[in-house]
């Protein structure tokens, strides 16, 4: 059983900045590609940050040069570090992630496919105002 765990949403103002964390509970020694997606009320999900199988990083247009995203060597952790937030930022964002055999990973290429994600964290709240 794998589960997602997501940590580091809340609230801040204009111009400020987050940390959020996601950790894989899952199998020994697995790697996992993973990914940050956010959805906004009303809105559709939307790619924030990604990295894939051979540690090539993605960013969503919006948060481009604002967002920073790693994760570490044994690549079952994934932080974002948010900064120069904004008011369209705010959303709930969620962790996915796909478990990754020698840097294969079927979100290779296609790291903003919501479906190729096989696990799902809750999602956290970032509210600016």
């Amino acid at each position: 059983h794998v589960q997602l765990v997501e940590s580091g949403g809340g609230s801040v103002q204009t111009g400020g900045s987050l940390r959020l964390s996601c950790v894989v509970h899952g199998y020994d020694n697995a790697e996992y590609c993973m990914a940050w997606f956010r959805q906004a009320p009303g809105k559709e999900r939307e790619g924030v940050a990604a990295m894939d199988g051979y540690r090539n990083i993605h960013y969503g247009d919006k948060v481009k040069g604002r967002f920073t995203v790693s994760q570490d060597n044994a690549r079952n952790h994934l932080v974002l570090e948010m900064t120069a937030l904004q008011p369209e930022d705010t959303a709930v964002y969620s962790c996915a992630a796909e478990e990754s055999f020698g840097g294969a990973c079927n979100t290779n290429g296609h790291h903003w496919v919501k479906g190729q994600y096989d696990h799902w964290g809750q999602g956290t709240q970032v509210t600016v105002s």
